[in-house]
This record gives structure tokens, C-alpha cells and sequence, in this order.
């Protein structure tokens, strides 16, 4: 006879709150719930509080936060050790006297399981089981007087340890929480601190910091974003205004609720708004990533911003599922894509606005065959040609010292002078390569060598950059027996490939957060690429830049118009473009756009994210953590 599997406390008991809470959602249970979607991927509560969905529905795998360290600190504490809760809360007594003494108790200076135990007696003993903070972040409910209230409930602990035990439990804003965790198909519930309807209805001292109009803005942007990524989402909040306003998009209904804790029972009447969002578009799950070829090892890569190098599997993996003939690389930036392209066999397309791209596509993607000996290469350093000391006088003390920009002034003239071609692109693409690598950060945004870590690049002398930057660009030269092309141009006029083809659509991407001009960065080597000829350099400028070209991608509208403009034009090739979750057009305008020109639209996710630094009114307000996304129409 098998032995009966061994019983675990809680496992079968009913779930409830563990903590009486403002805003608790009991009362709407039955709403919420008629509202849910009848499957979803993962459960996600970001504000969580009292939990009273949570524990209702006892979600496998599901994700709770909130920004209440106390609160966090409750719910892993009781994940880990309930008996030491217990035994914590059985040394309380119901008494005024006790209760404030524990209440001037620093929580954070006990042991999880105390300060859960001194959670817990708190809310069970304090007035209405009310949790609310000063600004100094101290508990500051009065005593409750209560005759015999409920402290130890060990039932409620083990059923909650047993659903808490399988939760990830995280300490976090919102934000960071929406935008990190949350992946098609997750089903979100939000219940915010609510906004205020009148001058007393106003409660949102949870943590220190009050729960702002700005961040239910933020909030209703993010509801956005889900949506557009295919969540579900349900969020709450009360009958304000900007809620209406916000959400006039999805289903806003209004119920009547009758709150828990107002004082004598006055004004416990109220109304609640719950807001139903059902997903967008359908994002695909991201496609298993395809093996790069070895070759690609071989690129000389530079820290150029928004290069894809990291994102090569998932690009290739998208990429191989069309039998194309030619593959456009729309906007080439560092050349990376294109050159992956070249080295899975594809003939490739290389176009972007800047010279510089345009001649790393030469020595690289064009050329199959040439490469620049070193004999030759180690001549261009010796001075012998006419020097025209521009570098050394337009950009002294700026970015480099005097004796290295004398040594550009010198290679200027040098490969000037080269007549091939390809080699003069080869020695060109070395130079800009050596003074990247040389700079701190790889840009020309500011000027003095304040970055300087030390790291190798920096302790190389410009000759030998210069060197090993050839040796790295001979190296990655190769025929992939295919008529390939570099071209220097508007992406709005690049010529249609004949044939089945593919465009990869890499543009700047347009962000109110974010600066996306690559000419700024890179001015320096893109005047190098071009020899400064057909730009004017603006002197009066600290970093003596020249004027960003003109690009339709500096603002929302023109990028949405631009977008348009490219999709119509290519609209006989399959089209793939990568963009960020933190863009404009944002994600279901794309698709709209997509749609008017292809039959099959989808969104592949890319498991990829990376942070950027702000500039400008929000900058120090942390991380921005941006995913990608690869929209595919054929």
C-alpha cells in the first residue's frame, strides 16, 4: 500500500488578507473578477497593499510588489519563517500602553520575522486597522481599542506562506516593475493610491512619498504600453476626472462601493471606477535565436550607439525566416547588420546618411577582396605630403593633445592622396576607429579626458591604434560571392531592389527622453570621413560640431510621416524594423502603419534590455530600462 504523501500545513486552507487595508478590495471581488480574462500567462499586482485579489485568486508563479518596505518586508517574511512571526506575536499584548511602545519601535532595526510580527499587531490593534506614515516614513495610527481583537492568526499565515512561498515578492516603484516584468499575455491588476474627489477623500500616505497627479500620468502612460504589448490589464482607482480622460480608450465603468474606513462610519459611501483594458495586437513569444556566423567574430566593433551587436541572434533569427535574394540595410549605422548579412550569404544593400557608415560599408560589405598592406599602412604616418593643420588648429586642447592631432593632420593628407578606392576607405574606416577608441566613451560630446579609466585603449599611442585598426579591417574583409554595395544616401531614396528582397529598418529612434543625434556624437570621425567638406563648422560651439542633418526622426510626427514614406516605398519587400519600447510612434501606431501596406503584421519581442542616462527635466530620476521590439510585415 503506497504511503499517503506526507500533508503540508496551509496547503488546502483558504487564502485571505493578512492586514486590514485602505483601499482594500474585498467589496469589488466579484467585479474584478467577472472582469478578468478567462486565461492569462502570469498574475502581476504592482500595488499591491492588502492583497485582497491575490489572495483571493492564490495565482501560481505571480509577481506582488509595492514601494512600502514594511509592507514587502510582511509578505517574504512570512514566505520564510511563519513560526518566528508567531512566536514574535504571541509576546504582545492588546494594550495601549504596549501598543505605543511598539509603534515608537524602529522596524528596521529588527529581524524580517520581528518586524513582520510588529506589523501585523499594529494594523490588528490600530484605529479602523488603518496603515498610514509620516513624512519621516514612522507608523502614526493611534490606538485602535479594540476588545479582543484577532493578533495571531496562524491559519491565515500558513495558508498565505504556502501561496507567498511560490510569489516573487519585490520592493519596487511601478514603474520598474511594468516595464521589467510585465510580457504579453501577463494579466496586471493596478490598484493605485486613489486619486482625491474631494479635499478630506485625499489618502495616500502609504509610504513617505505621496502617490502624485505626474505619477498617475506615468501610470496611465504605462497602461499604454501593456496594452500595445497584448496584456491584460484591469486598474482601479476612484470617479475622477482624469481617469475618464486617460482611459477613454477602454471600458471605464463606474460602482458603487462603501468604504471600510472613514471615521464613525460617516462617508463610507463611495464610487469606484475599474478600467478594463484588453490586449492589443497579439505579440509573438520571441524567436528562438539563430547561431551567427563565426565571420561576424571578425567586425571591428566600436561602442557606437545603438549598434546591434548584442541583438544578432534575434535579428538573424527573424531574418532567416524569408528566401530573399537581396537584403537592405536601410540604415547601416555601425555596419554590424549588414555585415552579419553578408556573412549568412545574402547580397546586401548598405545605405546610411553619414559618410562614415557609408565608408565602413565600402572596406567591409562592398569590398570582398582588397585589403591595405601593412607596409603601406605604417607610411601613412610619415609626414612628407603638405599638411593643413586643420584638425590641429580647429580642435586644439578639445579632444586630444596637440601631437596626436598633428598625427591626423598627417594621415589626412596621406590617405588623401590614396587613389584606390576601397584602400582609402579601408584607411579612412582604421582612422575613425583609432580615434574612437582612443577617446573616452567613444564620443564628442564634451571635451577634456575626464572619463579616462585607463583601460587599454587609452594607453595605446595613436600610431599603434591606428595599426591595429587596419590589422582588424584587413582582417574582417571576405567575398561572399554576391554583387554587394555600399551606398551613401537618404533612406528615402534608396533605390527598390529588384528581385524578392528584405529591408531592415534600424532608424534613430524618436524619444522625448532621449537625445537620438548620431551626428552629434560622432562629428568629429564623421567630419574626418568627409574631410569636413559640405558642412559648416558652428565655432561659436564648445565642441566645434557642425549642423545634424536634416532627418525626420527628430520628432514624433515627422518619424510617423517618415515611417509611412518608407513602408509604401518598399512595400513589395518583407519588411523588418527594429524599434524601442520607449519610442514614438509607440508600438500599435507601428502596427497601424505596417498594416497599410502589408497583409501579415507581427511583434517579436526582443529578450533584450538595456538603460540610458537622461538628459534634459528628468534627468536623476534613474534608469530608463528600454526593450526592444522587431515588427515584421510580409
Amino acid at each position: 500500500m503506497p504511503e499517503e504523501p506526507e500533508s503540508v500545513p496551509g496547503e488546502s486552507l483558504p487564502c485571505r488578507p493578512l492586514l486590514k487595508w485602505a483601499g482594500g478590495k474585498s467589496q469589488l471581488l466579484g467585479e474584478i473578477r467577472a472582469r478578468m480574462p478567462a486565461r492569462y500567462r502570469r498574475y502581476i499586482e504592482p500595488f499591491v497593499g492588502g492583497g485582497a485579489l491575490f489572495f483571493s485568486l492564490r495565482p501560481e508563479g505571480g509577481v506582488i510588489a509595492d514601494k512600502n518596505p514594511e509592507l514587502i518586508n510582511l509578505y517574504q517574511a512570512v514566505s520564510r519563517d511563519v513560526r518566528g512571526i508567531v512566536r514574535h506575536l504571541r509576546q504582545y499584548r492588546n494594550d495601549e500602553e504596549v501598543f505605543y511602545a511598539v509603534r515608537l519601535q524602529n522596524w528596521q532595526e529588527m529581524s524580517p520575522s520581528e518586524a513582520a510580527a510588529r506589523t501585523l499587531f499594529l494594523n490588528r490593534t490600530g484605529y479602523n486597522g488603518l496603515y498610514r506614515v509620516n513624512r519621516a516614513g514612522r507608523f502614526n495610527v493611534p490606538f485602535g481599542r479594540y476588545k479582543n481583537p484577532l493578533v495571531v492568526d496562524e491559519e491565515a499565515l500558513e495558508a498565505a506562506k504556502t501561496l507567498l512561498s511560490g510569489t516573487t515578492i519585490l520592493c519596487a516603484d511601478f514603474r520598474e516593475v511594468l516595464s521589467d516584468i510585465a510580457r504579453p499575455g501577463d494579466f496586471l491588476f493596478l490598484d493605485p493610491p486613489y486619486l482625491p474627489v474631494s479635499r478630506y477623500a485625499d489618502f495616500r500616505r502609504y509610504t513617505p512619498d505621496p502617490f502624485s497627479l505626474a505619477d498617475h500620468a506615468d501610470l496611465a502612460e504605462e497602461i499604454e504600453r501593456l496594452h500595445a504589448r497584448g496584456c491584460h490589464v484591469i486598474l482601479t482607482n476612484a470617479n475622477h476626472p482624469f481617469v475618464h480622460e486617460a482611459f477613454r480608450a477602454f471600458t471605464v465603468e463606474v460602482l458603487p462601493t462603501r468604504r471600510s474606513i472613514s471615521a464613525a462610519g460617516k462617508g463610507r459611501s463611495g464610487e469606484d471606477v475599474v478600467v478594463t483594458v484588453r490586449p492589443g495586437l497579439p505579440v509573438l513569444e520571441s524567436r528562438r535565436p539563430e547561431e551567427v556566423s563565426p565571420q561576424v567574430k571578425k567586425f571591428p566593433e566600436t561602442r557606437w550607439m545603438g549598434s546591434k551587436h548584442k541583438l544578432l541572434p534575434e535579428i538573424l533569427g527573424v531574418l532567416s525566416r524569408f528566401d530573399c535574394e537581396t537584403v537592405v540595410d536601410l540604415f547601416a549605422g555601425s555596419g554590424i547588420v549588414g555585415y552579419m548579412m553578408k556573412a549568412e550569404g545574402w547580397r546586401v544593400l548598405s545605405n546610411d546618411h553619414m559618410v562614415l557608415s557609408s565608408t565602413t560599408a565600402r572596406a567591409l560589405i562592398e569590398n570582398g577582396t582588397v585589403t591595405l598592406p601593412a607596409d603601406e599602412a605604417k607610411a601613412l604616418l610619415e609626414p612628407g605630403r603638405p599638411v593643413d593643420r586643420f584638425v590641429e588648429q580647429t580642435f586644439s586642447g578639445l579632444y586630444f593633445s596637440d601631437e596626436i592631432n598633428r598625427r591626423i593632420d598627417i594621415l589626412r593628407a596621406n590617405i588623401r592622396a590614396i587613389e584606390h578606392p576601397v584602400r582609402r576607405a579601408i584607411a579612412l574606416t582604421a582612422l575613425a576607429r583609432a580615434c574612437l577608441k582612443k577617446r573616452p566613451r567613444g564620443i564628442f560630446t564634451y571635451v577634456g579626458y575626464r572619463y579616462d579609466d585607463g583601460r587599454r585603449d587609452l594607453r595605446l599611442s595613436f600610431e599603434e591604434q591606428f595599426l591595429e585598426a587596419v590589422d582588424r579591417v584587413n582582417g574582417a574583409v571576405f567575398e561572399n560571392g554576391k554583387d554587394n554595395l555600399a551606398r551613401h544616401g537618404d533612406a528615402l531614396t534608396c533605390p527598390v531592389p529588384a528581385g524578392s528582397s528584405l529591408v531592415y529598418i534600424d532608424p534613430p529612434y524618436y524619444s522625448p527622453l532621449s537625445d537620438n543625434s548620431y551626428v552629434r556624437r560622432y562629428h568629429f570621425v564623421e567630419g574626418l570621413a568627409r574631410d569636413w567638406q559640405g558642412v559648416e563648422i558652428e565655432m561659436d560651439t564648445v565642441t566645434r560640431k557642425f549642423r545634424s542633418y536634416p532627418t525626420p526622426f527628430s520628432s514624433r510626427q515627422g518619424a510617423s510621416m517618415a515611417f509611412d514614406r518608407l513602408f509604401e516605398r518598399f512595400r513589395a519587400s518583407v519588411l523588418v524594423v527594429s524599434y524601442a519600447s520607449n519610442a514614438r510612434p509607440v508600438l500599435k501606431e507601428m502596427v497601424a502603419l505596417m498594416k497599410k501596406y502589408k497583409r501579415h503584421v507581427e511583434v517579436v519581442p526582443v529578450d533584450y534590455r538595456y538603460c540610458f542616462g537622461n538628459q534634459g527635466p528628468v534627468a536623476g530620476k534613474g534608469r530608463n530600462v528600454v526593450q526592444e521590439y522587431l515588427f515584421v510585415g510580409y
